[in-house]
């Protein structure tokens, strides 16, 4: 969908009074807008492209008011159709109206100060009805700053919803990436286990077959040499069969991931990798188990399509955090051309996603190519 949030910066109380006194100010202009030049151009079907043009500049005003004095950043390539510029163009009026309203009564409250302030330095109101004024007074501006500051939330929320993805668009949204990502997830998994299931299939499970096999002919042998000779080939059998099966294991999830950490997982994975691979890990602190375990993945994948595909003569990992933020960059020298649509690199598109992160693949045809993943951590 690739709607994105609206930002906003943070500004000083007085540079955002000046701009709500500008949108008291603007309110008048398009109220009488909509309803003059409303009332005699829409009507005619011809003229009603002129009304919702002098509609868009007007709302254009009140966007750059909005992101001048307020710190608001709106999307830059948001579509606002006519319709929604109006009814805001309308509803922002309205409630610029009623503010202006609303500070006319504050500065009649403060002529009824000094009027009061008047009477009692000469002597002419008494202390009970002074008292009274005061209370009346003090609960009645109460209630006209809360209602300012309503207004002010209204003005914010409706340029929110016009300039911008509304909150239940951007609810929808939300949920449809998780949607994809816990799709994405699951298709990882489903892969992840594909893939252990045909290591254990073409690796140890042929293995445990020939070791079968040598030990059958050693149980019928009835050469007391042969039969030793087939028993040392079993044993060393054994042993290939134990390597292999601690690779599988290593490669499905490495134990020092939990007992030493991130960095020593991957100097391990640099000792099995065929070719050279170069570790840079600069990231401190105690990192989420689920960050962990994503930003393991997506070396172990990278390192091993660079080392099948890429002909790559050189790898390089770099771990750095900055912040809450752990970032995963995997480069080689191959050939390049890796489809990020490829079952490896979409599995791990999904699986960063699920934490809330990102993953970009950049390789041209020619190579290098690229893997960065931005993973949240705090």
């Amino acid at each position: 969908m690739g709607e994105e949030a609206i930002v906003e910066e943070a500004v000083s109380v007085p540079r955002r009074a000046v701009g709500g006194l500008l949108g008291v100010l603007t309110a008048p202009v398009a109220a009488l807008y909509l309803v003059l030049v409303g009332a005699v151009l829409g009507p005619w079907p011809r003229a009603r492209r002129a009304f919702h043009g002098g509609v868009a500049r007007l709302a254009g005003l009140e966007r750059a008011r909005r992101a001048v004095w307020f710190g608001d950043r709106f999307p830059a390539h948001y579509r606002v159709g006519e319709r929604e510029l109006l009814r805001y163009l309308a509803r922002r009026s309205g409630a610029g109206l009623v503010s202006g309203l609303v500070l006319g009564l504050i500065g009649f409250g403060g002529v009824l100060v000094v009027l009061l302030a008047a009477g009692a330095l000469r002597g002419t109101l008494s202390v009970a009805d002074l008292l009274g004024q005061v209370l009346l007074g003090g609960v009645l501006l109460f209630l006209a700053v809360q209602g300012l500051a309503s207004l002010a939330d209204l003005d914010a929320r409706l340029a929110r919803d016009c300039f911008g993805p509304s909150e239940a668009e951007l609810l929808r949204h939300r949920i449809a990436e998780l949607a994809d990502s816990r799709a994405a997830v699951l298709h990882a998994v489903d892969a992840e286990r594909r893939r252990i299931e045909r290591d254990l299939h073409d690796g140890v499970q042929q293995r445990l077959v020939a070791l079968r096999l040598l030990l059958g002919r050693a149980r019928r042998g009835g050469d007391p040499q042969r039969t030793d000779d087939l028993l040392r080939q079993a044993h060393r059998e054994a042993a290939e069969v134990l390597t292999e099966l601690r690779e599988v294991a290593w490669r499905v999830y490495p134990s020092a991931l939990d007992t030493l950490g991130l960095d020593e997982a991957l100097a391990g994975l640099a000792e099995r990798c065929p070719i050279p691979l170069r570790v840079r890990h600069r990231a401190s602190g105690a990192l989420p188990g689920p960050v962990l375990t994503a930003a393991w993945f997506v070396v172990s994948e990278c390192v091993t399509n660079a080392a099948k595909h890429s002909a790559a003569a050189a790898i390089e990992v770099a771990v750095d955090r900055d912040g809450a933020r752990l970032t995963v960059r995997v480069e080689d020298d191959g050939r390049g051309g890796a489809d990020p649509a490829g079952g490896g690199l979409s599995g791990l598109r999904g699986r960063v996603a699920a934490l809330d992160g990102t993953l970009h693949v950049h390789s041209p045809a020619g190579g290098p190519t690229v893997v960065t993943a931005e993973l949240p951590c705090g």
